[in-house]
């Protein structure tokens, strides 16, 4: 925290602006030693205000022509002085101001070591941290808006005002330990067992959440699977309106998995093309195949294809027996073609699933797919305006511990055991869901989250 840092703002590579950002104590000093303004004195730089001016080295040799900003803490991003350059975006002008920055004393910062900062300085706590990688990795307009709400403050006063109701059942039950002589409310184990009961329910809404959060930020995992040369590769291409996978009349085309995002109505869709699932002798597509069945496992809905020009063979009742208990939707394809197969045939094999016809070579029928997944997945459920949604895996796990020591609690309530038994595991929950804002946490789990930031955040 008493070194001052350095790193690239900007993405790496050529491009029209380049920002480099320092913070820390030594940050003006070191603009002064490399920065000279072109209209103005250095010492009469206006706080907040881009200055014109060149770069230099220590033998006055101009390095680029830049705009340059000083920002005084504590009103920063990291509360902290701020120098920030803004130079031309490519790499050789940027790895030589870095160079002469670093030669004035200041070091690389560690990734997410800015926001980091911002977080031990009290700017912001650790959930809208978090939120802040959560902005720059949103696939989404969904996801961003989720993000946007964490860094707002949505979720930590969330979390801060369920701290403050626990904090009240377990000082009533503190109070009631340590005296129980004076002229105070004794809590009854039927009032604590309401109260801790309730409590369990609005964390249990929170953890059911972290389905729709974990699908906005990561997108719903859909695997196209069925024969080969039904029609898989075609769907793909027509879902993401490019050609990225493959298209051929010959079966087995389709080794590898390919896997891409689309979005639907601000939905991601992680999806999937898959090798062809049938009974093979070629040791490449057998390799296909056998991922294709782990994907299988993994997936959140699976797009089942059928060629509708031919009739079912031994290999499509072998991949609907396996349908039986996923989230899944039929896709009969070919229709401008003579069909085989009609949708009732279908829904008699499997009568709980969707059944779509469609011409992915002539593009007929694709609103009908993007329709029945968003409704048949999310329900409408992602439409509401929830400012609570769980996207953080971390966060997950933490409510869950939470819920754990309650119900702990919970059991030891009806079993009418000593108050203090009780009183350590409200407690506990207590400080877990501290862990979520950063208000009880370790430095070695700090460490491990600001890790996975960029280097200039």
């Amino acid at each position: 925290m008493e070194d001052t840092i350095v790193a690239l703002a900007t993405a790496p590579g050529e491009a029209g602006i380049g920002i480099i950002r320092i913070s820390g104590s030594q940050a003006f000093d070191i603009l002064k030693r490399i920065f000279l303004p072109q209209y103005i004195p250095i010492d009469e730089m206006e706080n907040r205000k881009l200055t014109y001016g060149h770069i230099v080295d220590q033998q006055k040799r101009m390095i680029d022509e830049v705009l340059s900003v000083m920002m005084q803490a504590p009103h920063t991003y990291t509360r902290e002085d701020i120098v920030e350059i803004h130079c031309h975006g490519g790499m050789v002008p940027i790895r030589r101001i870095l160079e002469i920055i670093l030669s004035q004393g200041a070091r690389i910062s560690e990734p997410g070591e800015f926001t980091k900062r911002a977080f031990l300085n009290g700017r912001i706590d650790l959930s809208q941290a978090e939120a802040i990688m959560d902005m720059v990795s949103a696939k989404t307009d969904k996801g961003f808006d989720v993000a946007i709400g964490n860094l707002e403050g949505g979720l930590s006063e969330k979390i801060r005002q369920l701290r403050k109701e626990l904090l009240e059942i377990l000082a009533h039950v503190i109070v009631n330990i340590d005296y129980p002589d004076e002229d105070i409310e004794e809590i009854t184990y039927e009032t604590l067992e309401k109260n801790v009961t309730n409590f369990i329910s609005k964390i249990g809404d929170l953890i059911d959440s972290s389905v729709t959060g974990r699908i906005i930020k990561d997108g719903l995992i859909t695997v196209i699977i069925g024969k080969p040369n039904v029609g898989k590769s075609s769907l793909l291409n027509l879902l993401l309106n490019e050609n990225r996978a493959i298209v051929s009349g010959i079966p087995g085309t389709t080794r590898d998995s390919i896997e891409e995002f689309i979005n639907i109505e601000g939905i991601p869709l992680r999806i999937i093309d898959t090798a062809g699932l049938r009974h093979t002798e070629d040791e490449v597509e057998k390799i296909g195949v056998e991922k294709t069945k782990i994907l299988f496992n993994k997936a959140d809905l699976i797009v089942y294809m059928v060629d509708g020009s031919e009739k079912l063979t031994q290999d499509d009742y072998d991949i609907m027996q396996l349908l039986q208990d996923k989230k899944a939707i039929v896709i009969i394809n070919k229709t401008d073609l003579k069909q085989e197969i009609e949708e009732i045939e279908i829904n008699e094999l499997l009568p709980d699933k969707k059944t779509i016809s469609v011409s992915a070579k002539e593009g007929i029928g694709i609103n009908d797919i993007k329709t029945t997944i968003y409704n048949m997945v999310f329900a409408g459920e992602v439409q509401h305006e929830n400012p609570f949604i769980i996207t953080n895996v971390r966060h997950k796990d933490i409510l869950i511990k939470t819920k754990g020591f309650l119900q702990d609690a919970h059991n030891m309530i009806q079993l009418k055991e000593a108050l203090d038994f009780i009183e350590v595991d409200l407690r506990s929950a207590w400080e877990s869901l501290g862990e979520i804002i950063g208000e009880t946490i370790a430095e070695n789990i700090l460490d491990e989250i600001f890790s996975k930031f960029c280097l200039g955040k």
